[in-house]
């Protein structure tokens, strides 16, 4: 059992305000995943840019001058800030692989937790509110986000076990649910070249995605094809630069709700998780059907596809 929440603003007056409506959500999911918290937030953009998000179990020792040795190596400016055991690097996006690579030399205690252009992912061992304490979720700003509570049941209670992963530029993925077939799928999509970090089932859903993704398929193509290629129950939430998205396998025993309003699109693995929301009283409020692939974009009309029989 874990907690899922999503929120995709469509009033940018609201932006201000997704760290805090952001952290409700998830702390009211502590029971349903006390083991660890993490949320995604797609937040600002600088031209020419990209983000790495970065964590350290010894943040004081790996954190020193991080900034200062990266541009070193690097030969371009390199600017970090730091909450608690997560530093957000801003550098060139042209710089970004490079950047990697020199981490493993430098800092090799270090991990890389997400990468994008207006990508943060925060995550942690603990209660979410406690989490979301250690690194002040509630003052972040963006225009959508995601965030998980973790009972953990196929790996062991890490930071790097803890939700959402990313493993493509801007993407994330939260799950409730179990994989079946998560060891078959990692050797394969290893074999392809896929990098993938932990054992956790969830990460391979993750790296399915995005697999798909580089090979040709949109978001919503990548969704539709999970229904069949992968094994277990499953509720997924899917963040993109521009999007939002979700689907339940077809059995959908995990529990979902939805709500929609002229301001927000609104996820939680219970409905108490929307309660707080503004104008939550005259939402539309739906739980979404069994293998169907929910979508919303800042820059296209939303979509619900059914997957075909």
């Amino acid at each position: 059992m874990c907690g899922i929440v999503g929120l995709f603003l469509k009033d940018k007056a609201l932006e201000p305000q997704l760290g805090d409506m952001l952290t409700d959500m998830l702390i009211t999911m502590t029971d349903r995943g006390p083991d660890s918290a993490g949320i995604a937030i797609y937040g600002d953009e600088t031209k020419g840019k990209v983000k790495l998000t970065v964590q350290s179990s010894t943040p004081d020792l790996d954190f020193a001058k991080l900034d200062e040795d990266l541009q070193k190596h690097l030969g371009s400016t390199v600017e970090m800030s730091i909450k608690d055991t997560h530093a957000v690097l801003r550098l060139d996006t042209v710089a970004a692989a490079k950047a990697r690579v020199v981490l493993r030399d430098i800092r090799p205690s270090v991990k890389v937790m997400g990468h994008g252009e207006t990508l943060e992912i925060y995550k942690e061992v603990g209660l979410p509110k406690n989490v979301a304490e250690r690194f002040e979720l509630r003052k972040m700003s963006g225009s959508h986000g995601i965030g998980h509570t973790r009972m953990a049941t196929e790996s062991a209670v890490t930071t790097m076990g803890a939700h959402p992963f990313n493993t493509g530029v801007d993407q994330c993925l939260v799950h409730n649910g179990s994989l079946s077939n998560h060891n078959s799928l990692r050797r394969k999509l290893r074999r392809l070249g896929v990098h993938i970090e932990t054992e956790n089932d969830t990460e391979v859903g993750a790296a399915y995605l995005t697999w798909k993704m580089q090979t040709g398929s949109t978001l919503g193509e990548a969704l539709q094809s999970s229904l069949d290629d992968l094994d277990g129950f499953f509720t997924f939430v899917v963040g993109t630069k521009d999007g939002f998205g979700v689907v339940r396998d077809p059995i959908a025993c995990k529990p979902a709700v939805m709500a929609e309003t002229d301001q927000y699109v609104a996820f939680g693995s219970e409905y108490r998780a929307l309660v707080n929301l503004p104008g939550i009283e005259n939402a539309r409020v739906w739980e979404p059907e069994p293998a169907t692939v929910y979508f919303w974009s800042h820059g296209a009309a939303p979509t619900a596809t059914e997957k075909a029989a």
